[in-house]
């Protein structure tokens, strides 16, 4: 399996309608509410957003064609403690999470980027309506790391962290269908466990399906 790097930069102006991007707000079909979780508390909390992929970027990178060739592909998890928010509750740690605690979201109606879909962007804003997330950075995409970047952040990634041959069980065989390194920037720092990776996890069965509201996630720290 050939992983596809995600090159990350500030744009020069905003990314369009169903654009990869990195932080940002996410597009959404109309109608559609922004992703939320009830926490140990029995709060309502809204997920971080991470990113989302607009798949008909990659495909000519996915060359073993495990992922769909079109739609968008969003991801959230719970990870405002990494962000340094420690009064945060965690549920993502150094063992497999639940299933609750990442949402990834597949919108196969999404057009290519820039095309007009119908999406509306939804912003998160705090009690003072400042935006929640870090300004948005572009994506590309490379099937070989540049020798200019060093953040490791890539789809269907080999497991370079971790320690161990396989994922406890029943996850043994589990893909990773997105990795997302320990970085900072202008408005940000995301720090995994003394500069770790967040890896988002698939089945076999479910990536062969393209389905992937089962994906479950693992922190892991070098």
């Amino acid at each position: 399996m050939k992983q596809i790097r995600l090159i990350l930069s500030r744009p020069a102006e905003k990314t369009g309608q169903c654009a990869s991007r990195f932080w940002g707000n996410p597009d959404l079909p109309p109608g559609y509410g922004y992703p939320e979780y009830v926490d140990e508390d029995g709060d309502i909390c809204e997920y971080r957003f991470i990113c989302q992929i607009n798949l008909a970027e990659i495909a000519g990178l996915d060359l073993d064609r495990l992922l769909p060739h079109k739609g968008l592909l969003s991801f959230f998890a719970r990870i405002d403690r990494y962000f340094g928010d420690f009064e945060a509750l965690n549920g993502i740690s150094g063992y497999i999470s639940d299933p609750e605690d990442v949402k990834v979201l597949y919108f196969p109606e999404a057009g290519l980027p820039g095309e007009d879909s119908g999406f509306i962007e939804l912003v998160l804003v705090d009690e003072d309506d400042v935006q929640v997330n870090p300004e948005e950075l572009r994506i590309d995409f490379a099937a070989d790391k540049p020798e200019d970047c060093y953040d490791d952040h890539a789809l269907l990634a080999p497991p370079y962290y971790r320690e161990w041959e396989t994922w406890d069980p029943p996850f043994e065989d589990w893909e990773i269908l997105l990795q997302v390194d320990s970085f900072s920037g202008e408005d940000f720092n995301l720090n995994f466990m003394d500069c770790g990776v967040l890896d988002f996890l698939i089945s076999p069965e479910d990536l062969a399906a393209s389905r992937f509201d089962r994906v479950r996630a693992i922190v892991l720290s070098t």
